[in-house]
């Protein structure tokens, strides 16, 4: 074989060398990537799979009733319960979630509580309270075996309040928190509705709003009229009206109005329901587990407020996202979601205080 031929089978044995290490490196990079994916949708009930759905019983002073949940992959060091708000809405506007999470490996639950979409509705105002709900959270808690190694709370709107008192309470359960596009003051948020976000209206729609609200008129059509571009559409999703997510018309669409109007008040422009006095600011420091708190520049909460909460705890961060409104999750989706998992995958790692 002349030197020539042999240099042209060295080289093109060496070629089917690296193609070989090649497509050896590119199996294992598969089957390294598949095992983490197998792992995340692995069952975790014995029996017959129903899409990772349980049922839960709650003990309430009115009796036994139940509350919806369901998993949504497999994480044994993080797995985040979502709490909706409302009050009165539903886990399904946080359907967003399946587009970011699952491809990070974070197991998270969607939760109906009390009241809300698949859930038991006692039809008694007696039982939208805030006490009882945390006591709620804490018997979910325990029925999905849920702790302080793997257990991430995110609250949104009044899921925020409510993620917040369950863990002035109960943090010790808690590995992170999340207070998602809620202030810490009920008064702070009316007055920032009526001193600051009011005053961004047009003079006469404000002072015709004003006087359906004046007469309690609020079954009045052009009152919704009135906020849905004026308010709704500058500070609960700043996506044009016609674009709202699917989720979250279908979620909005299913909302308990006798919950919303008992504990919220009428509408989202302020606050006059039981929640009116509701205060944490001074507690804040009090709560020495990592807390994330989020808000969007253009929400109904205000964002500078956002940030002291994260000042105000002794492991916070705060993620303010730009061009968000109070579903900053999908009219600056991308801003929230990847702040919200550096959050997780920091605190899984020991960090206290994330950095994003």
């Amino acid at each position: 074989m002349t030197p020539r031929k042999l240099l042209g089978c060295a080289l093109l044995l060496a070629g089917l060398g690296t193609a070989a290490c090649t497509q050896q490196t590119k199996t294992t990079d598969t089957a390294a990537d598949a095992a983490p994916a197998a792992a995340y949708f692995q069952p975790t009930e014995p029996g017959v799979q129903d899409g990772g759905v349980q049922v839960i019983p709650i003990t309430t002073p009115k009796g036994t009733f139940n509350v919806w949940t369901k998993r949504f992959g497999h994480n044994p060091t993080i797995k985040v319960l979502l709490l909706n708000g409302g009050p009165g809405a539903t886990h399904e506007y946080f359907e967003c979630m399946e587009s970011f999470l699952p491809k990070e490996g974070i197991e998270f639950i969607y939760y109906d509580q009390l009241g809300c979409g698949n859930s038991d509705n006692p039809k008694d105002t007696a039982m939208w309270s805030l006490p009882r709900y945390v006591e709620e959270v804490e018997q979910v808690r325990q029925a999905l075996k849920l702790d302080k190694d793997n257990f991430y709370l995110l609250g949104h709107s009044w899921g925020g309040i409510l993620a917040a008192e369950y863990a002035f309470k109960y943090q010790q359960n808690l590995k992170g928190l999340i207070i998602s596009n809620m202030m810490m003051s009920c008064p702070d948020y009316g007055r920032y509705a009526q001193e600051v976000l009011a005053k961004q209206m047009k003079p006469e729609v404000l002072a015709e709003i004003r006087q359906i609200e004046a007469r309690k008129d609020f079954q009045n059509p052009r009152y919704m009229e009135l906020l849905m571009p004026n308010f709704y559409a500058e500070h609960i999703c700043r996506l044009p009206l016609d674009q709202w997510p699917e989720p979250v018309n279908r979620s909005f669409a299913k909302m308990n109005q006798s919950l919303y109007v008992t504990m919220q008040g009428p509408s989202e422009f302020g606050i006059s329901g039981k929640l009116t006095t509701w205060n944490r600011v001074p507690d804040l420091p009090k709560l020495t587990v990592p807390v994330l708190s989020i808000g969007g520049q253009f929400d109904t909460m205000d964002p500078e407020h956002m940030r002291m909460v994260a000042q105000k705890v002794q492991h916070g961060t705060a993620l303010i996202c730009p061009k968000g409104s109070h579903m900053s999750f999908y009219d600056d989706q991308q801003t929230y979601m990847s702040g919200l998992i550096t959050f997780l995958k920091g605190v899984d790692k020991g960090e206290k205080k994330v950095q994003l």
